[in-house]
């Protein structure tokens, strides 16, 4: 069992090629079912982190390969996970 809480203090790791996601900001749940469907985390920031985000990695919860005590190890690809707001 995992709480939110501790899902947020976990850095997202692709294994694909090493990129570091960062952390989890939001999860979204799909409300018929119950079940987590993907995990937020911020996107790249813009101009140099001074003007915000305008994206966020929406990272499908079936693309988690392993959970351990501080990294979240997924397998994905980036730019499809990255989407504008």
């Amino acid at each position: 069992m995992v709480r939110i809480y501790e899902l947020r203090q976990k850095e997202i790791i692709n294994i694909k090629d090493g990129t570091r996601f960062g952390f989890a900001a939001d999860l979204e749940i799909d409300l018929k079912t119950g079940e987590i469907s993907k995990i937020i985390v911020p996107g790249p920031a813009r101009v140099f982190g001074v003007f915000g985000r305008d994206a966020e990695y929406c990272i499908p919860w079936d693309s988690i390969q392993q959970m351990g005590d501080d990294v979240i190890l997924v397998d994905v690809d980036a730019e499809e996970c990255l989407e504008e707001f």
